[in-house]
């Protein structure tokens, strides 16, 4: 018996599932917040030289304060003062003649700064002067808690493997909630950028694990829906961040109020259950036949676990694995899971790069930012609710394709459209950001098909580490539209086309059982059925099937009397040879081999 079977026996999608997703569902908040965290934290206000102390022999007492900026800081082109230099000395005849004579002596702001606070109270640049020469630190500080996610990332990937997936999903919400109240009150820029890398180290976590989990608990025909249900979380998160950020304008009470909702995933942390394949998987089947029973009794199967004992569930997953400890190796030990983590890993860092290289574009189109954020949000619901209709219509690996290619096209499009029409390139963005929407919500579901259960928080840890980085140089390339005006438009775009041919390459998981083991994916695991699950229902409800000797064979076959080694009746024929696989044809012996 396969787990997927006995999870349907018990209902694959019953209350008690629901009951995990939807803890899941809040539990991610603030590490979705904590994300676009920097685009409302990071902002550099317009600023100019501070003049404040400049009236020391009362000089000024007369002027204006207009006047005064007039006679101490030299315009821009746009006319309005410049934000990192001063004239050496007051140049009073401007007062007469506003045009800034060139041969004029000018300086680096000798006195501090002083900055617009009419849409921010505070900021990083303001609280630490990161402007001018250090405007690239405040930045910097997005950089810094993507590396500490990404590294994070492998570390929870790994831990959760080792150690169970519950007890470091309780780790990673209580640190990560540490970590970000302890960097609201951090008193350097030193002290807050360590303490923003442990945050994004410690939180990554917690969508990693409770990833797995919704996965993991539930049948094969409602996998979509909650990949769906799932990266909606973030949807919720990405819309609600605006309207927080919109009425906290002070950098420190804006991250406190964004980590202190985790304190409710730790509480509900309580009623989420143990992987029961990771526990069958690490020989626990004690614990797993706990849960398996708490699921029945809650989703109203009691009777269908009463006659599965504990020494039953060790069988589902594959004999003779022994204590062997899985690790990141595993990942690249054999053929085509080498291809499996290079395909995914290509895919999961373009994706995170293009998604994220967006999301943090808020301020470039020249409208409000708080309404640009919330549109972002706003418009990935279409975008991931249209998920559980092309995955089904199309299968993940067109919906992934597809995305990705139109998600390059988009940004390719906004290349070529004059920066003076603002608002038709915010549509394309938007428009693009939806497509990427769509792409993360896919992939996230894809890579948990693909992985098999003894690595797949490895493989989920190691997609989210190069996703995590990804994400790190997103900022950085933004950076490089110094050089030129379009420069990380063609660099996104450029990603997100080639991505499309990647994810183009990797194998359909529509409709298939997870993976157990890693045989599985590499196809020599014997006695394995990979028949499509729609074909599976129609030949059980046709009666055309019936498992024989651990293989699936024709229905016709059980009257006709087994052979002791084969498995399968003397000189008998499969009627449809062609779906049996090959773990099927080799514990069918002799008889599928002749006629293959």
């Amino acid at each position: 018996m396969k787990f997927e079977d006995l999870l349907s026996e018990i209902n694959g999608f019953g209350r008690f599932q629901k009951m995990v997703l939807w803890i899941n569902f809040f539990g991610r908040f603030s590490l979705a917040c904590h994300f676009l965290l920097g685009n409302f934290i990071a902002v550099i206000p317009p600023h100019h030289c501070s003049i404040s102390s400049l009236d020391a022999d009362e000089i000024f007492e007369n002027l204006t304060r207009e006047e005064r900026l007039t006679v101490n800081i030299p315009v821009q082109d746009d006319r309005t003062p410049a934000s990192c230099h001063m004239f050496s000395y007051p140049q009073f005849h401007l007062l007469s003649n506003s045009s800034s004579p060139s041969e004029v002596a000018v300086v680096q702001c000798q006195n501090g700064w002083e900055y617009d606070k009419s849409t921010f109270i505070s900021t990083l640049a303001t609280q630490w002067d990161l402007v001018c020469d250090k405007r690239a630190l405040s930045r910097l500080t997005t950089t810094i808690f993507f590396i500490g996610v990404m590294f994070g990332a492998a570390a929870f990937g790994s831990l959760s493997a080792m150690f169970g997936r519950k007890p470091m999903l309780l780790v990673s919400h209580m640190l990560g909630m540490g970590f970000g109240l302890c960097s609201a009150f951090s008193s350097s820029f030193i002290m807050f950028a360590v303490l923003r890398f442990f945050t994004g180290f410690t939180i990554t976590g917690s969508v990693i694990i409770s990833t797995i989990l919704n996965v993991e608990w539930v049948s094969i025909e409602h996998r979509k829906l909650v990949g769906v249900i799932d990266s909606l979380s973030w949807t919720f998160a990405f819309m609600s961040f605006p309207l927080i950020a919109y009425f906290i304008r002070d950098w420190r009470w804006l991250t406190v109020a964004i980590s202190l909702p985790t304190v409710t995933a730790i509480i509900t942390w309580w009623w989420v259950p143990e992987s029961a394949r990771w526990l069958i998987a690490n020989g626990r089947a004690d614990k797993a036949h706990y849960y398996l029973h708490k699921c029945a009794v809650m989703n109203c199967k009691k009777e269908a676990i009463v006659s599965i004992k504990p020494e039953n569930l060790a069988k589902i997953i594959v004999t003779g694995r022994g204590n062997r400890k899985y690790s990141y190796l595993d990942l690249v030990r054999t053929p085509k899971m080498r291809r499996l983590a290079l395909l995914t890993g290509i895919t999961w860092f373009a994706v995170a790069t293009v998604a994220y290289g967006i999301s943090f574009n808020i301020s470039s189109f020249g409208l409000n930012m708080y309404l640009t954020q919330f549109v972002y949000g706003a418009i990935e619901i279409p975008a991931k609710l249209s998920i559980y209709y092309l995955l089904d219509k199309f299968g993940r690996r067109i919906t992934q394709a597809g995305s990705l290619l139109f998600v390059g096209i988009s940004l390719m499009i906004n290349i070529f459209i004059p920066k003076d029409k603002s608002v038709v390139r915010t549509v394309i963005a938007v428009l693009g950001k939806g497509c990427s929407a769509t792409s993360f919500g896919t992939v996230i579901l894809y890579s948990s098909e693909l992985y098999p259960t003894v690595v797949r928080q490895n493989g989920m840890g190691y997609n989210s580490f190069v996703a995590r980085l990804g994400v790190s140089v997103a900022p950085l390339i933004l950076l490089s539209d110094d050089i030129w005006s379009h420069f990380s438009q063609v660099i996104l775009s450029s990603l997100g086309l080639s991505a499309a041919f990647v994810a183009y390459l990797l194998p359909e998981t529509r409709g298939r059982f997870l993976p157990e083991t890693i045989e599985d994916v590499e196809g020599i695991r014997k006695g394995t059925d990979d028949l499509l699950l729609q074909d599976q229902k129609r030949d059980e409800k046709e009666g055309t099937t019936s498992i024989v000797g651990g293989a699936r064979v024709p229905k016709d076959w059980d009257d006709a009397g087994v052979t002791e080694d084969c498995g399968v009746p003397n000189g008998k024929k499969p009627l449809q040879p062609k779906r049996l696989r090959v773990g099927a044809q080799q514990t069918a012996c002799k008889s599928v081999a002749e006629v293959e």
